[in-house]
């Protein structure tokens, strides 16, 4: 029991993506133990993408479930170190929330092109009943939004030399094309592509100031409500005693929060042109606070 306690207690600390990546190894686990122990690999099918769109209809959850699941121990490792890295990244200058509608968009988008070439295409592309699975979309989408929104921002590989987010885009987007033209695992490249899609679409519509995921985020809070306790505290609501210094507060407040994201948006700019490690210490600092509020 305590160990459970102690579990529990580190997944509660952990953020969003910290979280993601720990349910994806449960879930691998899981996984693992139902095929191989008990002979139950039939009962994670329903939370698998099935390429028949009659099959999809009864199991809609899949268009997300099926980003949970992965088909072996490289497979999990890679798309989770790669989510850790990107995530780190965007959210250090971006709000969670926003990296999640990124994410899980990409995730949605993915499954919808596998969908949409499955059933479309005029031969069979994937194979008789084929399945997707693995969060490979979604972190599709992260790498190309953070490509295209901050090209010249860099990553040091194995403490020895720097490349920039957009050539790793670029080496990956090659990759995925030639393995899907060679005829490899079809199924799961489109996805990619549907992920990738997604990501630049949403950095240029935010270059813009257009943040394409509000929608998203809204349906997922309002389900998101639906598991949370209710409080059983009543609201009480006092009349204020000065609404012209309420006002003030309120004015003073936006002022500060104005200040702030143009702060935020000149060094995103200088991020862009000159790339993450032109930034001086003070910008840093300011970026990684700003990321936590």
């Amino acid at each position: 029991m305590a160990l459970l306690d102690d579990l529990k207690f580190k997944f509660n600390n952990l953020d969003a993506f910290g979280k993601i990546i720990a349910i994806n190894a449960i879930v691998f686990i899981i996984d693992l133990l139902l095929t191989s122990l008990f002979k139950l690999g039939n009962v994670m099918g329903y939370f698998k993408l099935p390429s028949d769109l009659s099959e999809f209809i009864v199991q809609p959850w899949s268009i997300i479930t099926y980003g949970f699941l992965h088909s072996g121990f490289l497979h999990i490792i890679f798309n989770m170190l790669l989510l850790y890295y990107l995530s780190r990244l965007a959210i250090n200058l971006f709000r969670q929330k926003m990296v999640l509608n990124i994410y899980f968009l990409g995730i949605i988008c993915g499954g919808l092109a596998y969908l949409l070439v499955a059933n479309l295409w005029p031969t069979d592309f994937f194979g008789t009943r084929g399945i997707l699975i693995g969060a490979s979309a979604g972190v599709s989408a992260l790498l190309l939004f953070v490509a295209a929104y901050m090209p010249n921002s860099e990553i040091r590989l194995f403490n020895m030399f720097t490349v920039k987010w957009k050539h790793i885009a670029m080496v990956f987007i090659g990759y995925d094309l030639f393995k899907m033209l060679m005829g490899f695992n079809q199924g799961g490249y489109v996805s990619h592509f549907g992920g990738y899609l997604l990501g630049y679409v949403y950095a240029v519509q935010l270059q813009k100031g257009t943040d394409i995921g509000k929608g998203f985020e809204r349906l997922a809070d309002s389900f998101a409500n639906l598991f949370k306790p209710k409080s059983k505290l009543k609201t009480v609501h006092k009349k204020p005693r000065s609404q012209s210094r309420s006002s003030a507060s309120q004015t003073k407040s936006d002022s500060k929060t104005l200040d702030k994201q143009k702060q935020i948006d000149a060094i995103l700019d200088k991020i862009s042109k000159s790339g993450y490690d032109s930034l001086t210490a003070k910008e840093k600092e300011f970026l990684f606070k700003a990321g936590k509020d």
